[in-house]
């Protein structure tokens, strides 16, 4: 076997007219591209460091290069996960080694995963929390019937109304990302289920959600923040109805189709999500987004330009990726 040669870079990417969350905003997509070449073969993968979960960009370059030994060497997919934690760092490097290996072998990552093939799929497009107003004129100027709503536990059922009554016939998911208290999540749910919301996400900060267990919520509560790989799976069972699986929390397409099949298992739904990132980050994610109840790719449809290639979009419906940007 050839040996490998791993290069690492980071690239910005300006978000259109910004991104506001409850926890604050941002204007620029900062993400990791890890490329390792082999046999004349490359594979490619991007990753998004999430201040939240303690990540930042010079700590996900330490951590990848902290693994190049052992990668360059021949490192598996499967040896990868014992090398690394589940974060941004293991996601670059899984993702790339699964476009290696598709690349060298000439098989597509779909059918290694085990899937019959990839479907295009309809994403949930993000609303940045902001007034109302300019949440009902954002989601009118849209022109999408999938809609995440992004809430902070303020004038949040005047928000959701105000998008309602914009957009009647669309679908809608909210994201407190973790700003709302267990009382707050009570007094707000009814009215949300009678706006139509579909889903709950993330409603009580991930250290304070042990106090789910028990409530019966009349909206579908989902786990982003307090699900990243396995080890939260079986605690989520009991809180959640759903939860949102992401590459860049699970470490990479190989520990997330598992967390899925097992969520499956345990009678969870599934929303397959992302960072703010571009097409090369959401290719792989696509895999995870086939037979996923809730499909939340957005990230490069928030940006003011995506990289070339990158993913087809008609609308929402994202198109599988040709083989020249991943698997």
């Amino acid at each position: 076997m050839a040996r490998r040669d791993l290069t690492v870079r980071t690239e910005r990417w300006p978000i259109a007219g910004g991104f506001r969350i409850a926890r604050g905003a941002k204007t620029e997509a900062e993400v990791v591209v890890v490329a390792i070449s082999e046999d004349g073969a490359l594979g490619r993968g991007e990753s998004t460091p999430y201040a939240r979960y303690g990540e930042t960009t010079a700590g996900v370059l330490v951590e990848i290069d902290g693994a190049r030994a052992a990668l360059e060497a021949g490192a598996s997919r499967e040896a990868l996960q014992g090398l690394l934690p589940a974060g941004a760092a293991r996601n670059a490097l899984d993702c790339a080694l699964w476009d290696l290996e598709a690349k060298r072998s000439g098989t597509p990552a779909w059918r290694a995963a085990g899937l019959s093939g990839l479907e295009p799929v309809m994403t949930l497009y993000t609303l940045s929390l902001d007034t109302p107003e300019a949440m009902g004129r954002a989601a009118a100027n849209s022109r999408r019937s999938l809609l995440k709503l992004k809430i902070d536990g303020t004038r949040d059922v005047e928000r959701v109304a105000a998008v309602r009554a914009a957009v009647p016939g669309a679908r809608l998911v909210v994201d407190a990302n973790e700003a709302l208290s267990l009382s707050g999540l009570k007094a707000l749910a009814p009215a949300l289920k009678d706006l139509g919301v579909e889903l709950i996400e993330q409603p009580l900060p991930a250290a304070e959600d042990a106090v789910l267990e028990g409530y019966d919520c009349p909206v579908t509560l989902c786990a982003d923040e307090s699900l990243h790989s396995m080890a939260e799976l079986d605690a989520c069972a009991r809180r959640y109805g759903c939860i949102n699986v992401k590459l860049d929390k699970a470490g990479g397409l190989t520990e997330a189709l598992a967390l899925a099949a097992a969520a499956r298992s345990r009678g969870l739904a599934v929303m397959a999500g992302c960072m703010v990132a571009t097409s090369l980050s959401i290719a792989p994610a696509m895999l995870l987004a086939q037979g996923a109840e809730f499909v939340d790719l957005d990230g490069a449809l928030l940006l003011v330009r995506d990289r070339k290639p990158g993913l087809a979009v008609h609308g929402s419906r994202l198109q599988p990726p040709g083989p020249d940007l991943w698997g």
